[in-house]
């Protein structure tokens, strides 16, 4: 019997489905141990953080019913709802954090204060998201805020502070998870002192810290099962204290016991928002770790196990406190059944310093964007995953984060402190993203601004209610979060602020073309053998240290290549879209242009092997040149105009205008004929023997057996082969910034000192670029910005 033609073609349809779900599956499973650590460790602290004060002697059922149909709504609106029905559709073509949101706006309207946006930008294949109509309100809106610069800088300053609120998480996160659960010892311990509670938490803290250069993969499966072992804990006392000490809590999930406890406590509820507010604490990680895993899995997460285990878990200490409110200062340890008391205070604390993990990666992922979007000093970033390419980590910020952790624990002692202060962190995290997502929900999903407003008004005043309560502690601990975040954020928006300076110094002084072409193809210098590859910030014009150069030594190569390394505010761009290729003076120049972009989220890999594939580039640029009809014309009809899509994905050996003839090590290159002198050849190699890690593969060209080829675009070719042969040196900008002798003094004071400072001590363009030394010429000018 033949099978049926209507069901034989939709076989590989459930396959593939079938490999989704179990990949979702499986970064489910991963997500327990980095998104789920910190939410799932909440009721370690909430009940006794809301109830301080004078509110322990107001304690009874009504109070207790109350507190708790406070907790379940505002779990069910803020991570539920918001958190998982809406923020997570706002991914960046799969990444997350205030950031992506940024990024997405940049992309939808003209809000980014750094002029390098290009057309071609656009046309790339993660640019667009959604329609790309746009209705008469939204583009009266979007052309009222590109038009007024204040708006954007404020913009540009709110992101910021909601960066920095995230980094202050990673600060607060650790101290106060950590702290709360080995504070169980004291309940079974009375002779230990709070002195040897804080000794032990520093302890796992600097152990917590040190476990961060395994990697998120790697942590992941290590802490999964902690989590998922804590979850089922806690859930099975919450139902057994349900059910043993007052079923009766059920009734609280009516929104009626809200109102119940308004009117029973009175004015002093604004109070014990401070502490409710800690049950959504971990909800931001949901998102800004959304890039080292899936929105479906991350869904299914906590829709399916987080969010019900937290729910039973307040319901059986809410129904435990009702029958007992003198234990209202250690509800969850106090409620925890004598037999299994030590075997809950192990997995607490290993849950605890898995709470600890989800954001301190939350901060990596949100430093690393910061700094491809120009907003954070260069550091040094590695990533710990060959499949996951969200998935880093940042040595610099964990050392940071360690010291500052151990500074707030040591100095604060107390988890209600910290409560305080951590309450507000995460709270302004979450109201700066209710923001973007209004904005958001306007440019980007092209719907009504009413819908917009709608959304805004009824999660600011969930949430504003709460960060009113968090501001009533800013001198109980409160401050520490606004302290760091105003440090954090004048270091991202000093180095912004600088570097767009720097940039607008390089556009207003980029050498003249006309200047070129009067030099002639010679450009009035000696052409020395090989190829110059030419850095700059630049996507368009010829840079102020290319005459620089000229003017104080009048010698340059044969083939000049105009570099520039671009972020696009885009997650991640393809290989076959990276490299943009043009030409910038006639032919007879021998003067090209390569823009090389990047993404937020993209992996710049150190393989040594950016040369052949920038030279593999120019060929295949040169040869479309000479064939595509958008490309034909004089010799003068290429200046530093249109620009072509080079994919360096190709088969080398097949469809190219140059194939490999062999490969060969650098070290061991003297088959290869070179018109260098044979001193110069003599220090490459004592250079690689010393410095064995740094040796490149290197590929000798040949040109095509191609009879038709036009003799002018061979001649070229032949001329780019040689000049590879010869070497390839890195021209880069050694600069100093400083501000004019006019300038304000707080402007002189930002780039004199804030800005000059970052830069000395961060990492240099070299370093960045993975320019090899041996190959680098750098260019000394002074930028008067």
């Amino acid at each position: 019997m033949e099978p049926d033609s209507g069901i034989s073609p939709s076989r590989n349809p459930p396959q593939l489905s079938w490999v989704n779900l179990s990949r979702n599956l499986l970064l489910a499973y991963q997500s327990f141990g980095v998104v789920y650590g910190d939410l799932s460790t909440s009721p370690l602290y909430v009940f006794p953080l809301t109830f301080t004060g004078k509110l322990q002697d107001r304690v009874n059922e009504e109070v207790i019913f109350g507190a708790f149909s406070l907790i379940f709504w505002t779990l069910t609106t803020i991570p539920l709802l918001k958190y998982v029905f809406i923020v997570l559709s706002a991914d960046d073509n799969g990444e997350g954090g205030t950031f992506a949101l940024y990024s997405l706006l940049c992309r939808y309207a003209k809000l980014s204060l750094l002029p390098n946006q290009q057309a071609a930008d656009e046309e790339l294949s993660t640019y667009r998201y959604g329609p790309s109509l746009h209705s008469a309100t939204s583009s009266s809106l979007k052309r009222f805020l590109e038009k007024h610069k204040k708006l954007r800088v404020a913009l540009l300053v709110v992101v910021l502070f909601g960066a920095s609120m995230v980094i202050g998480d990673g600060v607060l996160t650790p101290a106060i998870s950590v702290l709360a659960s080995v504070s169980g010892l004291k309940q079974a311990e009375n002779k230990l002192t709070n002195g040897v509670v804080i000794v032990i938490a520093c302890v796992i803290l600097v152990g917590l810290f040190a476990l961060q250069h395994c990697g998120t993969h790697r942590v992941a499966f290590l802490f999964a099962p902690v989590v998922i072992v804590w979850l089922v804990s806690i859930f099975s006392i919450g139902l057994y204290n349900t059910v043993h000490w007052n079923p009766h809590i059920i009734r609280a999930l009516s929104p009626h016991y809200i109102i119940k406890f308004f009117r029973e406590i009175g004015k002093d509820a604004w109070i014990s928002f401070g502490g409710i507010l800690l049950c959504t604490t971990g909800t931001e990680a949901m998102f800004a770790d959304l890039g080292h895993f899936t929105a479906s899995s991350i869904k299914i997460a906590f829709g399916f196990v987080v969010y019900p285990c937290l729910v039973f878990q307040y319901m059986g200490q809410a129904a435990y406190l009702s029958k007992n409110p003198g234990a209202i200062s250690a509800s969850f340890y106090e409620s925890i059944p004598g037999p299994v008391f030590w075997p809950v205070f192990v997995i607490s604390t290993l849950a605890a310093i898995v709470g600890s993990q989800a954001i301190i990666t939350a901060t990596f992922s949100i430093v690393k964007q910061c700094q491809a979007l120009c907003c954070f000093p260069r550091v040094k970033v590695v990533h710990t995953s060959k499949h996951m390419y969200g998935q880093v980590y940042i040595p610099e910020i964990n050392w940071i984060l360690m010291i500052l952790t151990l500074s707030i624990t040591l100095g604060f002692r107390e988890t209600s402190l910290i409560g305080n202060a951590y309450g507000l962190a995460c709270m302004a995290v979450m109201f700066v993203t209710t923001f973007l997502m209004a904005l958001i929900i306007i440019f980007v999903w092209q719907k009504s601004i009413l819908l917009a407003v709608l959304f805004l008004l009824f999660f600011w005043f969930i949430e504003g209610a709460y960060l009113l309560a968090a501001f009533i502690k800013v001198p109980q601990g409160g401050w520490v979060p606004l302290v760091l975040s105003i440090i954090f954020m004048m270091v991202m928006y000093t180095w912004h602020y600088g570097t767009r300076k720097k940039y607008n110094f390089d556009l207003h002084n980029k050498v003249s073309l006309k200047w070129l072409l009067g030099l002639g193809p010679s450009l009035g210098i000696v052409r020395v053998p090989g190829i110059g590859l030419i850095y700059s910030e630049l996507a368009t014009g010829v840079p102020a240290i290319f005459s620089h150069f000229v003017t104080n030594l009048p010698a340059f190569h044969k083939v000049l290549v105009f570099v520039c390394v671009k972020s696009v505010p885009v997650p991640y761009v393809s290989p076959e879209e990276r490299f943009l290729i043009g030409r910038v003076c006639p032919r007879p120049y021998r003067m090209y242009r390569c823009i090389v972009r990047y993404g937020y989220k993209d992996f710049r890999r150190e393989d040594g092997d950016f040369e052949n594939q920038l030279i593999q580039s120019i060929a295949e640029f040169i040869q479309m040149e000479a064939v595509e009809p958008q490309f034909c014309g004089s010799e003068t009809s290429s200046v530093d105009g249109r620009m072509a899509v080079i994919s360096t994905t190709r088969n080398p050996q097949s469809n190219s205008s140059l194939v490999i003839a062999e490969d060969v090590d650098i070290g061991v290159s003297s088959s290869i004929q070179s018109s260098r002198s044979s001193t110069l050849q003599n220090l490459h190699s004592v250079f690689d023997d010393e410095n064995p890690e740094l040796r490149r593969r290197r590929v000798r060209f040949q040109l095509p057996p191609n009879p038709g080829m036009d003799p002018a675009v061979r001649e070229e070719l032949i001329d780019l082969i040689h000049a590879k042969e010869d070497g390839v040196a890195y021209i880069v900008g050694h600069s100093y910034v400083k501000a004019r002798r006019t300038s304000t003094f707080l402007k002189k004071f930002v780039i004199d000192i804030g800005y000059s400072f970052l830069r000395k001590n961060c990492r240099g363009p070299s370093v960045a670029l993975n320019i090899p030394h041996i190959s680098l010429i750098e260019v000394g000018m002074i930028y008067y910005v």
